[in-house]
């Protein structure tokens, strides 16, 4: 007999796929109504709510009532980085048609991770800001210097210590924790970044190539096509 954590059930809990696939969702940091999340899994509203029901019995999501819908959400950002972590040290999955193909690379490209910008454009992101002495890497923090202050300050993002979370399609960290995300808020709130309508993908408009180019020293912009 043992009191050490039950793994094995939380991974089971994870791993089975329409669960996964749910739980893949929802690392967009937005909240999903049942139906919605059936669809991302594609299984059907009985299928779905019993496996919804197991991920808010597990705690790794939470629901909130609106009116006649219930929106589901992942429990909080730990569970995201834990998600994350899973991604990293799992096997990637090969495109099986051309629309499966455009969505990994939106992915890859640029997407949320819960709530901070993470993919080729967060990594890029990340080293920019080192390499312009706005940032210092200390691991496993990112602290922000009295010059990145005041860039980032004219660029409508707070100053905070950042956290580095490595990212599992580029195998290098992006910027995760509070100045990730207010990274990701100005980013949305200043339409440098358009979410896409079903995934976590995130598009970079011409005013945020505008931005990623002079303002941070990112030159490697380009949305996948």
């Amino acid at each position: 007999m043992t009191n050490d954590p039950d793994l094995a059930s939380l991974a089971a809990l994870i791993t089975e796929p329409a669960r996964a696939a749910m739980l893949a969702h929802l690392l967009d940091g937005r909240g999903w109504t049942a139906t919605e999340l059936g669809r991302a899994a594609n299984v059907g509203a009985s299928t779905a709510s019993a496996h919804l029901r197991k991920l808010v019995d597990g705690r790794l999501i939470r629901v909130t009532p609106s009116g006649r819908h219930r929106y589901f959400r992942l429990a909080d950002g730990e569970v995201a980085r834990m998600l994350e972590h899973f991604a990293y040290f799992s096997t990637p999955r090969r495109p099986r048609t051309p629309g499966e193909t455009r969505a990994s690379g939106a992915l890859r490209r640029c997407r949320l991770c819960y709530d901070h910008v993470a993919g080729e454009i967060g990594v890029a992101l990340a080293q920019a800001m080192v390499r312009n002495g706005w940032i210092v890497d200390a691991e496993p923090w990112f602290r922000v210097t009295p010059a990145g202050a005041s860039a980032l300050a004219a660029l409508g993002i707070a100053a905070a210590d950042g956290r580095a979370c490595m990212d599992w399609s580029e195998r290098r960290p992006h910027v995760a924790g509070a100045l990730g995300a207010e990274i990701a808020r100005a980013a949305l709130t200043s339409d440098w970044v358009r979410r896409e309508k079903a995934s976590r993908a995130l598009w970079v408009t011409p005013a945020g190539e505008e931005v990623l180019r002079v303002a941070f020293g990112v030159e490697r912009f380009e949305n996948a096509g």
